[in-house]
């Protein structure tokens, strides 16, 4: 059985501001439907809705992670890494990474399942439920230059040294032994 925990929305900024994260989909906790389908995991690994409003001066695209600090490989695990979606945007679908609709231009880069596109949830069944940090970033550049082949590390830098903002829900997911 799985065991599903209360979920906590917050937002972290470099600036102090109004820029805001939020999901329909993973209100109060993840559920199955967030969870990997392989690793020994059965979920739907569909990617949640998310959508942000109060964006700073001066963005000119966004970026989204997913990132368990809690994963057992001493620098933790991306699930999901989005960049180059255009400034316009204020939204991501349910399922926009299976679905094929993520913003035109946006680009899904390596996570550390080996693919270019969500992948979900699946702590070690019986460990303690992991953190699940959501966050979109503000950029001050329309692109980044990197590909869908492009490593984490190479795109969390790329990100970092462009963010204006940014703002996080954290989310808590475990599975029993």
């Amino acid at each position: 059985m799985k065991k599903l925990l209360l979920t906590a929305i917050m937002t972290s900024s470099l600036m102090a501001g109004n820029f805001t994260l939020e999901s329909n989909d993973i209100q109060g906790q993840l559920s199955s439907k967030q969870e990997y389908n392989s690793f020994g995991c059965s979920g739907s690994n569909m990617s949640p809705e998310l959508h942000w409003k109060d964006a700073p001066k001066g963005t000119k695209s966004f970026a989204i992670t997913v990132y368990d600090p809690d994963a057992p490989t001493g620098s933790g695990w991306w699930h999901w890494l989005v960049v180059n979606i255009p400034a316009t945007t204020t939204s991501i679908s349910t399922d926009a990474s299976a679905q094929g609709k993520l913003p035109k231009g946006a680009v899904e880069t390596m996570t550390d399942y080996g693919s270019a596109a969500f992948g979900g949830a699946c702590p070690p069944q019986g460990d303690k439920a992991h953190s699940y940090l959501f966050t979109v970033y503000a950029l001050d550049v329309e692109k980044l230059d990197v590909t869908a082949k492009s490593d984490s590390a190479l795109v969390g830098y790329m990100i970092n040294q462009h963010v204006i903002e940014k703002a996080t829900i954290l989310s808590y997911y475990g599975r029993d032994k």
